[in-house]
């Protein structure tokens, strides 16, 4: 029986290109790898099911090699089941039995979920659930919204960033439906269509989806993860003089996906060149309260510090508390924050109260992410012990904070290595997913949100789907150091 039609979107040649990055390993094994390529934009999502392909020959053109090629990683996809195809009609992506899970799918099956940089909530969520639940008492009786957020949270926040080196006044505060909402707010207001938004790279790829949903132009400046600084402010420079983008979006605090630190003197020399082009940035801040080595008060002060009144930083509970929350908030000057205020209003008229209640009794137990940061502490040696351990081939730099190991491989296989790695029983993010036109075939994230037993787990099936791609043997019964 011919399969039926879908009637999903379809996607062109060179679009589809763009999202392979560099798939290509090697001549011998061509359309496997393409194959393979293929296979974990469907996993990932990024090629939704029902998409339509492109024909054989726009793709060849699009990829630059032949349509032999073409024909035969279609034919191993079909073979697969990811690909489905009818006489007249092309081909179009679908999956094996509708069972098999993708890189970024719901796990329920014994599968291990090496996706999400996030833990769980921290301890004391529920206690600050009662007394925020006898507080409410208080906001019942009027109209519940608050286009700034509760007076009280805000006041909390805005004390945060003070102590931090960056005086700040609840005025300056204005609380989000997470750190990705208050992204997508000021891009809404300082960006459109064809505008360039100026990103390292790598980078976080819900970032650049956003990006790209306002159909702005991602411009990428390489971070260096072996570098004295890590960011490349020459380069910084000149990309703004060249593309004069739009703003900037940087993560200066254990940057994901590299875990990376800007110190005092590169976030001066940034600030500097930012204040000078007049050119606005988006501080993420999300991890900058996970400092594993140390009081994050006492770290390098914020970059909007330096950078002047063109400054936006974005904050999270989601890293720190829960993500369950979705909660996060923007800080900027007043005049900044007026206009973001007006621009809201038609996104969404607030955030819920109650969470925001919640937030602000955990946020007022300061030994509450203390407890946190040295679990994550532990968590993070114990995934860096289990990949030397495991996968002593890998290599990578011990980050001071935040929540993921960003390790180089030895060969360029991460995309084949995050699918094979799904039938090993672990889902991981290849290094694609954080480069701007794919790439970074030599790398990949893996975060330590998960308790060590099951992050010893994790890089065991990985050490098994590695030698599956390499066709070398796994380092399953290594002694432990």
């Amino acid at each position: 029986m011919e399969p039926s039609i879908p009637l999903g979107g379809r996607i062109s040649g060179p679009r589809l290109a763009v999202m392979l990055g560099s798939w290509r390993q090697g001549s011998r094994h061509g359309a496997a790898d393409l194959a393979a390529a293929i296979e974990l934009q469907v996993l990932d999502g990024q090629l939704p099911l029902g998409t339509r392909l492109p024909a054989e020959r726009e793709l060849a053109d699009a990829l630059g090699v032949s349509r032999t090629l073409i024909g035969a990683a279609l034919d191993r996809l079909r073979e697969n089941g990811y690909v489905a195809s009818r006489r007249g009609a092309g081909s179009w992506t679908t999956a094996p039995g509708r069972r098999r899970r993708g890189p970024l799918a719901p796990v329920g099956d014994g599968s291990i979920d090496f996706t999400h940089a996030s833990s769980p909530a921290i301890p004391g969520t529920a206690a600050a659930v009662d007394t925020a639940r006898v507080r409410l008492v208080d906001h019942l009786g009027d109209h519940g919204y608050q286009e700034r957020g509760l007076p009280g949270l805000r006041e909390r926040i805005a004390r945060r960033y003070t102590e931090r080196g960056l005086p700040t006044t609840p005025a300056q505060v204005m609380v989000t439906n997470g750190a990705h909402h208050a992204f997508v707010l000021v891009l809404r207001m300082l960006a459109g269509p064809g505008d360039r938004v100026l990103v390292e790279q790598p980078t976080y790829p819900n970032a650049l989806e956003a990006i790209r949903a306002a159909h702005a132009i991602p411009v990428p400046v390489a971070l260096d993860p072996s570098g004295a600084s890590g960011w490349d402010i020459a380069g910084v420079d000149a990309a703004l003089r060249q593309a004069s983008p739009r703003f900037a979006y940087l993560v200066v605090d254990f940057q994901n996906p590299t875990g990376l630190r800007l110190d005092a003197e590169g976030r001066s020399r940034l600030g500097a060149v930012l204040a000078r082009a007049r050119t606005p940035v988006v501080v993420d801040e999300t991890l900058v309260e996970l400092d594993l080595e140390g009081d994050p008060t006492a770290g390098p002060p914020p970059l909007a510090s330096f950078a002047g009144d063109l400054a936006i930083c974005v904050g999270s509970a989601s890293k720190t508390h829960w993500g369950g929350l979705r909660l996060g908030w923007i800080r900027a000057s007043e005049d900044l924050l007026g206009r973001l205020v007006s621009a809201r209003y038609a996104v969404d008229l607030g955030s819920p109260v109650f969470e925001q209640l919640v937030l602000t009794e955990l946020m007022a137990d300061e030994t509450l992410l203390g407890r946190r940061r040295e679990e994550l502490r532990g968590y993070r040696d114990a995934l860096a012990g289990a990949v030397h351990r495991y996968l002593p081939d890998w290599t990578f730099t011990l980050p001071g904070g935040g929540l993921s190991l960003w390790c180089r491989l030895p060969e360029p296989v991460s995309s084949r290595l995050a699918v094979a790695a799904a039938s090993h029983g672990v889902q991981v993010a290849p290094g694609s997913r954080f480069g701007v036109h794919g790439g970074l075939e030599r790398w990949i994230r893996l975060p330590f949100s998960l308790p060590p037993d099951r992050i010893d787990e994790a890089v065991r099936r990985l050490s098994a789907a590695e030698a599956s791609v390499r066709g070398t043997p796994a380092s399953l019964d290594a002694p432990i150091a």
